[in-house]
């Protein structure tokens, strides 16, 4: 008997930082509510995943790439953490099949891609997913993003992966609502993360074209660039694979917290 699948829905999240929560912090509560949110995730789903894409911000090359290794390494890209951090297992396996057929739908809507059979999961797909499916038994794949940051491109991406959500497939963007270095720990960038993100929840929030419009020319948007300095949007931009993916369904805030005097902020399509 076939299984009916429903739509899974695209969802973009806050990966903290580096491997902020499986160590102890200062304030010792401050991704406490973050980590709740990400545990809470795969209860809130319409069924279990039969596979996840999820886009990180901490792989950028000139051409798309998805991972192909049927069993993914882990690769610990953050510095000055402690020792334990870089013994965290997540043995999730990959799909190489899926990674294949990634590549050709991405490369069917005029965007050149590949599959790379070495890469490995990097902190932005580990360190979250450890909360959301601890078990690391769903098959994940890891596409990249194009290091032109090119809005419109990364939108066009997840409009072309946008049928794997009828197939079970939960499509995940994980980044940062807010990513300014300098503006971590410093009240002066709270109002300014603020101003941004009422204006990216009226652009996800808005009707699909409306949205799609908003979205490319995100760099315009009140204290966008000081956000997401020039150059620097890479945690952005998982936002806009997810989106595409949204097609013509419903976004929403899902979650939203202060940390380190700046607002995060988790956005759910469908």
């Amino acid at each position: 008997m076939a299984t009916h699948l429903s739509r899974m829905p695209s969802i973009f999240i806050p990966h903290g930082a580096g491997p902020c929560f499986f160590m102890d912090w200062n304030p010792a509560d401050a991704w406490t509510r973050m980590a709740d949110f990400l545990k809470d995730l795969s209860s809130s789903l319409p069924q279990r995943p039969s596979a996840i894409v999820l886009v990180s911000a901490h792989w950028l090359v000139p051409a798309f790439s998805v991972t192909g290794a049927a069993q993914p390494a882990l690769i610990y890209d953050y510095s000055g953490f402690p020792p334990d951090t870089y013994t965290l297992t997540y043995p999730a396996p990959g799909q190489p099949a899926l990674a294949q057929r990634i590549a050709d739908l991405l490369a069917q809507a005029q965007l050149p891609a590949q599959v790379d059979p070495a890469r490995g999961f990097d902190h932005g797909v580990f360190i979250p997913l450890k909360l959301v499916f601890p078990d690391a038994d769903i098959p994940v794949v890891q596409l990249s993003l194009r290091s032109d940051l090119d809005p419109l491109a990364h939108l066009q991406a997840g409009q072309a992966l946008a049928a794997l959500r009828d197939e079970g497939v939960l499509i995940v963007g994980s980044g940062m609502s807010f990513h300014n270095m300098r503006g971590y720990g410093d009240p002066r960038f709270g109002p300014v993360s603020d101003e941004f993100d009422h204006w990216l929840t009226a652009a996800v929030e808005a009707a699909p074209d409306t949205r799609w419009q908003a979205l490319t020319g995100w760099a315009h948007a009140p204290s966008a660039r000081q956000s997401h300095p020039p150059r620097a949007e890479e945690h952005l931009l998982p936002l806009m694979v997810v989106a595409g993916a949204a097609q013509g369904d419903a976004g929403r805030k899902v979650f939203s917290d202060r940390v380190l005097e700046t607002t995060l902020s988790a956005f759910r399509f469908g």
